[in-house]
């Protein structure tokens, strides 16, 4: 059983950044498509949500 609260802070670090990816994509974006990451919302996206995962998986305090 996976128990959420241990996970809690890199489940809501890895919503923030999924937002985040995509209103990067939809308001900065790359015009041309030649953009790995920002041509398409899903990459986007994904890439924020791992992003904001990892960033706020900082802050977890360790159980010793």
């Amino acid at each position: 059983m996976i128990h959420l609260k241990k996970y809690s802070l890199t489940v809501i670090g890895a919503g923030i950044g999924l937002v985040g990816g995509f209103l990067y994509w939809k308001y900065v974006g790359c015009l041309s498509g030649t953009c790995p990451i920002t041509s398409s919302p899903v990459n986007s996206s994904l890439y924020g949500a791992v992003m904001g995962g990892l960033f706020l998986n900082l802050f977890k305090k360790e159980n010793k």
